[in-house]
Protein backbone atom coordinates (compact mmCIF):
# COMPACT_ATOMS: atom_id res chain seq x y z
CA UNK A 1 0.00 0.00 0.00
CA UNK A 2 3.12 2.70 0.88
CA UNK A 3 4.22 1.89 -2.73
CA UNK A 4 1.31 2.29 -4.63
CA UNK A 5 0.63 5.67 -2.59
CA UNK A 6 4.53 6.76 -3.36
CA UNK A 7 4.28 6.18 -6.79
CA UNK A 8 0.87 7.72 -7.14
CA UNK A 9 2.56 10.89 -5.22
CA UNK A 10 4.94 10.93 -7.81
CA UNK A 11 3.12 10.38 -11.00
CA UNK A 12 0.96 13.55 -9.25
CA UNK A 13 4.38 15.60 -8.82
CA UNK A 14 5.67 14.78 -12.23
CA UNK A 15 1.94 15.88 -13.97
CA UNK A 16 2.02 19.14 -11.70
CA UNK A 17 5.64 19.88 -12.85
CA UNK A 18 4.73 19.32 -16.53
CA UNK A 19 1.52 21.51 -16.06
CA UNK A 20 3.38 24.29 -14.86
CA UNK A 21 6.03 23.67 -17.88
CA UNK A 22 2.84 24.03 -19.98
CA UNK A 23 1.87 27.42 -19.03
CA UNK A 24 0.66 29.18 -22.68
CA UNK A 25 3.05 31.86 -23.54
CA UNK A 26 1.45 35.53 -23.42
CA UNK A 27 1.33 37.87 -26.04
CA UNK A 28 4.19 40.31 -24.10
CA UNK A 29 6.46 37.73 -24.55
CA UNK A 30 5.42 37.15 -27.84
CA UNK A 31 6.37 40.19 -29.15
CA UNK A 32 9.77 40.65 -26.79
CA UNK A 33 10.94 37.32 -28.44
CA UNK A 34 9.92 38.62 -31.54
CA UNK A 35 11.75 42.49 -31.00
CA UNK A 36 14.70 40.53 -30.10
CA UNK A 37 14.64 38.70 -32.63
CA UNK A 38 13.89 41.29 -35.22
CA UNK A 39 16.76 43.45 -33.54
CA UNK A 40 19.55 40.81 -33.62
CA UNK A 41 18.73 40.71 -37.30
CA UNK A 42 18.91 44.50 -38.28
CA UNK A 43 21.97 45.11 -36.06
CA UNK A 44 24.02 41.94 -36.44
CA UNK A 45 25.58 41.32 -32.83
CA UNK A 46 28.86 39.72 -32.38
CA UNK A 47 28.18 37.03 -29.23
CA UNK A 48 30.63 39.52 -27.34
CA UNK A 49 28.58 41.77 -28.10
CA UNK A 50 25.18 40.32 -27.91
CA UNK A 51 25.60 38.90 -24.20
CA UNK A 52 26.77 42.31 -22.97
CA UNK A 53 24.22 44.39 -24.76
CA UNK A 54 20.84 42.58 -23.71
CA UNK A 55 21.31 42.35 -20.37
CA UNK A 56 21.31 46.15 -20.97
CA UNK A 57 18.48 46.24 -23.40
CA UNK A 58 16.24 44.15 -20.76
CA UNK A 59 17.16 46.59 -17.73
CA UNK A 60 16.44 49.74 -19.72
CA UNK A 61 12.45 47.86 -21.01
CA UNK A 62 12.21 47.06 -17.60
CA UNK A 63 12.73 50.73 -15.99
CA UNK A 64 10.66 52.19 -19.03
CA UNK A 65 7.33 49.61 -18.43
CA UNK A 66 7.57 50.16 -14.49
CA UNK A 67 7.49 53.89 -15.29
CA UNK A 68 4.72 53.36 -17.91
CA UNK A 69 2.97 50.97 -15.08
CA UNK A 70 3.27 53.45 -11.97
CA UNK A 71 1.63 55.98 -14.64
CA UNK A 72 -0.96 54.08 -15.50
CA UNK A 73 -1.82 53.40 -11.97
CA UNK A 74 -1.47 56.71 -10.94
CA UNK A 75 -3.36 58.96 -13.76
CA UNK A 76 -5.28 56.85 -16.21
CA UNK A 77 -7.22 54.13 -14.00
CA UNK A 78 -7.66 56.96 -11.27
CA UNK A 79 -9.03 59.40 -13.56
CA UNK A 80 -13.01 59.02 -15.55
CA UNK A 81 -12.42 60.64 -18.51
CA UNK A 82 -16.36 60.71 -19.46
CA UNK A 83 -16.53 63.04 -16.65
CA UNK A 84 -13.18 64.87 -16.60
CA UNK A 85 -13.01 67.63 -14.64
CA UNK A 86 -10.06 70.73 -15.29
CA UNK A 87 -8.15 69.66 -12.31
CA UNK A 88 -8.25 65.75 -13.36
CA UNK A 89 -7.34 66.88 -17.12
CA UNK A 90 -4.34 68.87 -15.30
CA UNK A 91 -3.74 65.63 -13.20
CA UNK A 92 -2.91 63.46 -16.20
CA UNK A 93 -1.33 66.07 -18.73
CA UNK A 94 1.53 66.57 -15.95
CA UNK A 95 1.75 62.98 -15.24
CA UNK A 96 2.12 62.21 -19.05
CA UNK A 97 4.54 65.08 -19.00
CA UNK A 98 6.55 63.29 -16.14
CA UNK A 99 6.17 59.97 -17.68
CA UNK A 100 7.97 61.78 -21.09
CA UNK A 101 10.54 62.96 -19.21
CA UNK A 102 11.20 59.54 -17.09
CA UNK A 103 11.74 58.20 -20.64
CA UNK A 104 13.86 60.63 -21.93
CA UNK A 105 16.02 60.45 -19.15
CA UNK A 106 16.33 56.67 -19.26
CA UNK A 107 16.88 56.64 -22.93
CA UNK A 108 19.36 59.37 -22.50
CA UNK A 109 21.10 57.04 -19.46
CA UNK A 110 21.30 53.63 -21.52
CA UNK A 111 21.96 55.36 -24.95
CA UNK A 112 25.72 56.43 -22.67
CA UNK A 113 25.78 52.50 -21.36
CA UNK A 114 24.64 50.89 -24.99
CA UNK A 115 27.61 52.88 -26.23
CA UNK A 116 29.93 51.82 -23.81
CA UNK A 117 29.72 48.03 -25.25
CA UNK A 118 28.79 48.68 -28.95
CA UNK A 119 30.08 50.74 -31.47
CA UNK A 120 27.87 53.90 -31.97
CA UNK A 121 26.94 52.87 -35.35
CA UNK A 122 25.07 49.79 -34.00
CA UNK A 123 23.51 52.05 -31.05
CA UNK A 124 22.06 54.14 -34.15
CA UNK A 125 21.26 50.79 -35.52
CA UNK A 126 19.39 49.82 -32.68
CA UNK A 127 16.85 53.26 -32.73
CA UNK A 128 16.28 52.13 -36.14
CA UNK A 129 15.37 48.68 -35.80
CA UNK A 130 13.16 49.81 -32.84
CA UNK A 131 11.35 52.00 -34.60
CA UNK A 132 11.37 49.82 -37.33
CA UNK A 133 9.66 46.80 -34.88
CA UNK A 134 7.24 49.20 -33.96
CA UNK A 135 5.93 50.28 -37.48
CA UNK A 136 5.85 46.78 -38.39
CA UNK A 137 3.79 45.31 -35.26
CA UNK A 138 1.49 48.18 -35.60
CA UNK A 139 1.21 47.40 -39.07
CA UNK A 140 0.73 43.60 -38.47
CA UNK A 141 -1.76 44.54 -35.46
CA UNK A 142 -4.31 46.39 -38.18
CA UNK A 143 -4.03 43.64 -40.90
CA UNK A 144 -4.99 41.35 -38.15
CA UNK A 145 -8.03 43.55 -37.19
CA UNK A 146 -9.11 43.90 -40.55
CA UNK A 147 -9.06 40.05 -41.57
CA UNK A 148 -11.52 39.71 -38.14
Amino acid sequence: MKRICTYLLIALCCLMSLSALAQPVSKRDKIDALRVTFINEKVNFTAAEAQAFWPLYNEYNDKIDQARKSFRQQCVKTIDFTTLSDKDAETYLNGELSLKQKEYELYKEYFEKFRKVLPVKKVALLRRAEEEFRKELIRNIKANATEQ
